[in-house]
């Protein structure tokens, strides 16, 4: 029986840098190859390896969506096991394609697409751009106030209420009782509870 499934595919960037096409012809041929039906394939980031993946630091992720018989997946993984410039793939069997996918695919598709050349393989990852109400923008970056007074950093705790009630830690000691009390050894954990 048929099956839509995601593919998440890690492409060496050595084979990304010798043409994007070619690496993205690796994995449809693959499909291809295996009877799926191929529903969407685009290239969605270049990226940092968490570790190091047959040597190599970084990868190019290719997100695919394509419909195939389940007794062809054990085949397309050994495909993708022997190959070298498949670093890595993941299968999830999904419902539907989600909304916008075919879309992308298709402007990648376009004559004035272009796939920017993979980082050396020991390259940071760029630092993120700051968003609309992140600091970067006027009046957030913690300089002073048009009225002079300091504005708060975001990470800043804040202050604690003075009507908070005070409940000791269990590793402060505990304060002697006061003579004359008739309260229980209980903790106010267990009073409350």
């Amino acid at each position: 029986m048929s099956q839509i499934y995601e593919g998440m595919f890690l492409l060496d960037n050595d084979v990304v840098r010798e043409g994007y096409e070619g690496a993205k012809a690796l994995v449809t041929g693959a499909l291809d190859k295996h009877g799926a039906t191929l529903l969407s394939a685009r290239r969605w980031d270049e990226r940092r390896l968490a570790y190091p993946i047959k040597g190599r630091r970084r990868a190019t992720f290719l997100i695919t969506y394509y419909q195939i018989d389940g007794n062809e997946i054990p085949g397309l993984r050994r495909e993708f096991d022997l190959s070298e410039k498949v670093l890595r793939y993941l299968f999830n069997s999904v419902d539907a394609v989600p909304e916008g996918e075919v879309e992308l695919a298709q402007a990648e598709g376009a004559t004035d697409f272009t796939v920017p050349e993979p980082p050396a393989d020991d390259a940071p990852d760029p630092e993120p751009e700051p968003e609309e109400g992140e600091e970067g923008e006027e009046g957030t970056s913690g300089e002073a106030a048009p009225d002079g007074a300091e504005q708060a950093s975001e990470d800043a705790p804040e202050p604690a209420s003075e009507e908070a009630p005070e409940v000791a830690s269990p590793e402060t000691s505990e304060a002697p009782a006061s003579e004359g009390s008739d309260e229980s050894d209980e903790t106010p954990e267990k009073q409350e509870a």
